[in-house]
């Protein structure tokens, strides 16, 4: 391994690891957890229907059981449920 691909390496375990260490997203007073809106990979916690238990896991761009954290009141006019699907 040269010198440029070990410092490359070592960035990128810098920042995996401090995505790792991230703290979960909370909902505040001005939060609402919106269904459907998520694009793949950036969800903010565990599919509804159980299909994962973890952020950033989402497959797909808008699952109906995969959600988000969005401002309180914006959830329905950007297309999600605030609901999750049966």
């Amino acid at each position: 391994m040269n010198k440029r691909q070990a410092l490359i390496a070592a960035a990128l375990a810098t920042v995996c690891g401090a995505a790792a260490s991230a703290p979960m997203p909370t909902a505040s007073g001005d939060k609402e957890k919106c269904f459907g809106v998520a694009k793949a990979g950036q969800n903010d916690c565990a599919a509804a229907n159980g299909s994962h238990s973890c952020a950033g896991q989402a497959k797909a761009d808008h699952g109906a059981a995969d959600w988000k954290y969005v401002a309180k009141g914006s959830c329905e006019k950007i297309g999600g449920k605030l609901t999750a699907p049966k």
